[in-house]
């Protein structure tokens, strides 16, 4: 039963988010028991709104269908590994 949920926003556009995507990428592989979405931002504004985020690339972390935690500062995947794996204990 998968508890945690992260959907990855961002814009086609961003350098940055081209980055994170690959890291994304990365994560998906390494934690197969999290569920990942992906979301261009400029086909759901209402979401940017609903979730309240202020910029991308942004990982934004569901537990049980509730949003527990937004990651805007990627830092390396690593890091994201440690993170994500943390929130789904």
């Amino acid at each position: 039963m998968i508890v945690v949920k992260v959907v990855y926003m961002y814009t086609p556009l961003c350098g940055t988010c081209q980055v994170a995507s690959r890291m994304v990428d990365v994560l998906e592989q390494l934690l197969p028991h999290i569920s990942f979405e992906r979301h261009d931002l400029n086909y759901v504004p209402e979401k940017a709104v609903q979730w309240q985020i202020e910029s991308v690339p942004c990982l934004l972390v569901f537990k049980r269908d509730e949003l527990v935690q937004k990651i805007y500062a990627f830092h390396s995947v690593p890091y994201l590994y440690e993170t994500l794996r943390e929130l789904a204990e």
